[in-house]
């Protein structure tokens, strides 16, 4: 009893800390706090479409073709009568999984050859960067569109695509922040206490860069969403009759922009929310974890 009495009063109190925390966030920043409440809101839809949709997204409803928002169709239906909403949610888990797995792939293998290069410098730094740059030196979404030209259309060649565009990105600052960090006294103080490269990069630079590999994160997570929508606008990426953003923002702006504005006004809400939501978290993020802006 005194046990189980403890540990609710222990969970008690960290849920207290918590949501003083938010709520002093809250009143700081509200506009983030509004960012993050719509993400929040995505990740449960990306999480739970299928139980919170309220029909199939593939389902056709013949005779209610090119319905308004109502109270049954709430962003009215398309030129099949297929539920507007419930393709919506059903894109916003597709959207997400493509775009939090690519970035989390893309930005740690690039994280850890900055890491690398930037520790060991010499000809190991010379060869991987000008890698990098020759991956740079290419438009990202004329390099994204070639990968998948070269692989295929489907999900897992998109993340693959986008995750490769993030590698030489996130590896360029990684490599700025290893360069600077290396350099540090505790760094020579570690080394000459005969800590070996690999215990001195992920004990005592990795967690110094992690505050840039957090930030990356977050820029790339809109960027990634930009790009998946784009691809899907364009047709290269997964094909139908699978619901995605992009390809429902391209049949609704090209075929029924006047008959049925709803078919572009939503798609395009919903990718401009979700890009929006993650910029501003990423800039609140920045300064929270800049020594340099966080007094201002």
């Amino acid at each position: 009893m005194t046990i189980t009495r403890g540990l609710a009063e222990s969970a008690y109190g960290v849920v207290r800390r918590w949501s003083a925390r938010a709520t002093r966030f809250a009143r700081d920043n509200p506009v983030a706090a509004g960012a993050v409440l719509v993400l929040v809101l995505l990740g449960v839809l990306a999480a739970f479409g299928p139980l919170i949709a309220p029909f199939d997204p593939l389902e056709f409803h013949a005779k209610d073709r090119f319905a308004g928002p109502s109270g049954t169709y709430l962003m009215g239906t398309d030129e099949f009568g297929r539920d507007q909403l419930s393709r919506l949610i059903d894109g916003t888990r597709s959207v997400f999984t493509i775009a939090v797995t690519s970035v989390a792939i893309g930005v740690t293998i690039g994280a850890l050859i900055g890491l690398l290069s930037g520790y060991y410098g010499g000809w190991l730094d010379s060869i991987l960067q000008r890698l990098m740059d020759s991956m740079m030196a290419i438009p990202l979404l004329v390099l994204t569109l070639a990968i998948l030209a070269m692989l295929g259309r489907s999900d897992l060649n998109v993340v693959a695509a986008i995750a490769a565009v993030n590698v030489p990105i996130a590896n360029r600052v990684i490599r700025s922040a290893t360069l600077s960090v290396k350099e540090e006294p505790y760094i020579a103080a570690a080394r000459a206490l005969g800590a070996s490269d690999w215990r001195i990069s992920l004990r005592h630079i990795g967690p110094n860069v992690l505050a840039p590999y957090l930030v990356i994160v977050t820029a790339q997570l809109s960027w990634a969403i930009i790009v998946a929508s784009a691809l899907s606008f364009l047709g290269v990426a997964s094909p139908p009759p699978a619901p995605s953003w992009g390809a429902m923002l391209s049949e609704g702006a090209r075929e029924f922009a006047e008959r049925a504005p709803w078919l572009a006004v939503f798609p395009a809400l919903f990718v401009f929310m979700s890009v929006l939501s993650f910029n501003l978290v990423g800039d609140v993020l920045r300064d929270s974890l800049d020594p340099r802006l966080r007094g201002r």
